[in-house]
């Protein structure tokens, strides 16, 4: 199962995302498991028609995330046994975000993937792109040390260990300063507009924190809008935390 669970297709704000969100966010506190009537119940608050909410259920179902499983003459869904880590990693992406301090360690990825299992390359380079890494060039990476495990782990789930290397350095140095280095192996200005959109849209739609990015850890122009961006959402978790969770419970039927 090389391509469980990291469902980086998944569009922000379509069902398959918001069903992804309602795994991570809501499933784990009620014993993982919640009948299908809830999902559809649940998706409809967020404007998803139940037809497409089954349509998720399928997909996440696919992809490893959850399992079939009926309760008490009820169908629903559980959480798939290998999901739980990968869910742990996406709770540190968005509620603990992390940083690079002056004098921190790099953590540098060297691939070189024969063509014969040219998907798998494209996957390691999404995948490493999706937790903070900047492309250096076409077989190299580089994103902070304290993200190690996770690289590592992305390679071991997609049985690439024979054809990557990782390196940890603590000083990196090129042809041009690393501030404008950085501007190259990170597509900044994408990542901004995503930032932006996300401060700017919540006066009318605070759900969309599900567009959360990821954002590369360091050397950041001095106008980046991540801070401001971070402090938004996790003031929105903080402040909508109990109400949501009195919400799902009027369905879950744990109140």
């Amino acid at each position: 199962m090389t391509e469980l669970l990291d469902d980086l297709d998944a569009r922000p704000g379509s069902a398959t995302s918001l069903l992804r969100t309602v795994t991570g966010a809501v499933m784990r506190e009620r014993g993982g498991w919640l009948p299908t009537a809830v999902f559809v119940e649940l998706l409809r608050a967020l404007g998803v028609s139940p037809e497409r909410t089954r349509t998720a259920l399928s997909r996440v179902r696919e992809k490893g995330l959850l399992v079939s499983e009926a309760r008490e003459r009820q169908p629903g869904y559980a959480i798939a046994p290998a999901a739980h880590d990968v869910l742990a990693r996406g709770d540190r992406r968005i509620h603990q975000p992390r940083s690079m301090g002056d004098g921190d360690a790099w953590c540098l990825v060297s691939f070189n993937v024969p063509e014969s299992r040219r998907q798998a390359r494209h996957r390691l380079r999404k995948q490493l792109c999706w937790i903070g890494a900047g492309n250096v060039s076409q077989g190299l990476c580089i994103l902070p040390a304290f993200l190690l495990d996770e690289a590592e782990d992305i390679v071991r789930r997609l049985e690439l260990s024979d054809h990557v290397t990782l390196f940890v350095t603590h000083e990196v140095r090129g042809a041009a300063p690393l501030r404008e280095l950085a501007a190259r192996w990170w597509d900044l200005n994408a990542i901004r507009e995503l930032h932006e959109g996300f401060l700017a849209s919540r006066a009318t739609d605070p759900a969309v924190w599900r567009a959360y990015p990821s954002e590369p850890p360091a050397l950041l122009p001095h106008d980046w809008p991540g801070t401001r961006s971070i402090e938004l959402y996790l003031g929105l978790r903080e402040a909508t935390a109990a109400t949501a969770s009195a919400y799902v419970d009027r369905f879950a039927g744990t109140a």
